[in-house]
């Protein structure tokens, strides 16, 4: 550093605080969303986190879920505002650094990357007790761990063609989810109180009930299994008019999420042959397929489920790969790393060593940590980052940082109000619960913190910088309302558009 100007990695700021143009922008809105969805995977959450719900409140999971997506539409008031002010592929830590400050924004950043990494190895750790279903003997680790190998290599490729990867594989995931509905609503008989009594199975077999304080620590877990729909923002770079559009894909993003995980899950609840085996059963949802439409359905369910849980790997991958980028390109490291992670790959325009060093990460964690700690670790960091993401919301306005979003949320400050509100109190039954996953996710925070302090704050002048978004040659409509605009579409890679 001592009187030499540091090198700026490839990813150069283009004109004057404004970033170069590196990403390929060739999404439609609609590709956007299909990444989105599969990022969330709606499917993998009603497999794979739902049924730990179903065993702490049994038919009460319904109140949780239709909790969570009240929390949801307002924390996507937030996303949609916040991401359409900073369309940026760096995601929350962007809206952070440029309304909070930039050490909050990379506090955020450095919780969030490793929340991320954490969460590739739960769902893909996953994959294996459904794929036991169709082969004996699977080894559930080492099936995950070569489920995120093979994913990392499939999210270096064009981000059109993971468009179409990631739809085709959303397809299967969403019959799988029709399969729970109509095997529910045919042979539903329960009566619906059932939804709003909270019950647990306690011992031989007998349901007891539980507190409306369960509820409420499980909403947070709802919250995680709908997560997934702000993951359009780190995507918008490459979205074609991404500032007025990425707050429809948000919306419409969280609004199929909530029918594909609320509908299935209610269903079966009012189908199971017994609501006792159910919610004891450790994969209730196999249980449920298998009672109801044989082996071989459950067999044929499972796999597209496996397909599913690899869905959501690629999608994620591809998430934290560019939220490494993004930090790379804003020269967060020493310009040797800062260059290797924010390097982009002149043919596939993705950010190629930052993906596979996502992939890699989370390939070793899931084959030294065992699923039940990674899910402790990850338990308050989504929390954490809802709740920076709604004081920025507030913030934001107060200070005018995103006095040119196109986007403006309705019924202003009810949504990141009640957001906070929420959180809080969640984050307080969290604590109760299992303190450690408070403590994980604020010494996350902490180190944050400690690094800027300790590095990138002495070196503000040219590092951490937060310029403005990349210009969008596409970008020429005036904002509309959350469905205004051009309909959704995608087209197959290679092919050529008028518009282009």
């Amino acid at each position: 550093m001592a009187g030499q100007p540091a090198v700026p990695p490839p990813a150069a700021t283009a004109g004057s605080g404004q970033y170069a143009q590196e990403l390929s922008r060739s999404l439609t809105l609609r590709g956007n969303v299909l990444i989105t969805l599969s990022s969330v995977t709606p499917a993998s959450s009603v497999f794979i986190i739902i049924p730990s719900v179903l065993a702490a409140v049994g038919g009460a999971s319904f109140l949780a879920f239709v909790a969570a997506a009240v929390v949801g539409v307002f924390m996507a008031f937030c996303y949609a505002e916040l991401s359409s002010a900073f369309p940026i592929a760096g995601g929350e830590y962007s809206f952070a650094a440029r309304v909070l400050g930039k050490g909050t924004g990379f506090a955020l950043f450095l919780m969030n990357a490793l929340s991320l990494i954490l969460i590739i190895g739960v769902i893909a750790l996953g994959t294996g007790q459904y794929l036991a279903a169709a082969v004996s003997g699977t080894n559930s680790k080492w099936v995950g761990v070569g489920v995120i190998a093979v994913c990392a290599v499939l999210a270096v490729l064009n981000i059109r063609t993971n468009a179409w990867i990631t739809g085709t594989f959303l397809v299967l995931e969403m019959a799988a989810l029709v399969v729970l509905t109509l095997l529910g609503v045919i042979h539903a008989t329960r009566s619906p109180a059932v939804l709003f009594q909270p019950q647990t199975v306690g011992g031989g077999g007998v349901l007891i009930g539980v507190s409306l304080g369960a509820v409420a620590v499980q909403t947070a877990t709802a919250i995680f299994a709908y997560n997934g729909y702000g993951a359009a923002v780190y995507f918008s770079e490459e979205t074609r008019n991404a500032s007025r559009g990425i707050a429809r894909a948000i919306m419409w993003s969280l609004a199929i999420t909530v029918a594909a995980e609320l509908i299935p899950t209610t269903a079966v609840i009012l189908g199971s042959p017994s609501l006792a085996k159910l919610i004891g059963n450790p994969a209730p949802m196999q249980y449920f397929v298998t009672a109801l439409g044989g082996s071989t359905l459950n067999t044929i369910v499972s796999l597209a489920i496996a397909v599913a849980i690899i869905n959501a790997v690629v999608a994620i991958t591809l998430q934290a790969g560019r939220t490494l980028y993004g930090s790379a390109r804003d020269r967060a490291y020493p310009d040797p790393v800062s260059k290797l992670f924010g390097y982009v790959h002149p043919r596939f325009q993705t950010p190629l060593p930052a993906t596979l060093f996502v992939g890699a990460a989370a390939a070793v964690v899931a084959a030294i940590v065992p699923i039940g700690s990674l899910i402790t670790a990850t338990g308050a960091t989504l929390v954490a980052l809802y709740l920076i993401v709604a004081l920025s919301a507030i913030v934001g306005r107060r200070n005018g940082t995103t006095a040119h979003t196109r986007y403006r949320m309705p019924l202003w400050p009810l949504a990141p109000v009640a957001v906070i509100l929420t959180l809080g109190y969640i984050t307080y039954q969290l604590w109760l619960g299992n303190p450690w996953q408070v403590i994980i996710a604020a010494g996350a925070l902490a180190v944050g913190y400690l690094y800027y302090y300790a590095y990138l704050h002495a070196r503000r002048a040219d590092r951490w910088t937060m310029p403005a978004a990349p210009r969008d040659e596409h970008d020429s409509q005036e904002a509309g309302g959350i469905l205004a605009g051009p309909a959704l579409e995608i087209n197959p890679p290679g092919t050529h558009e008028s518009a282009h």
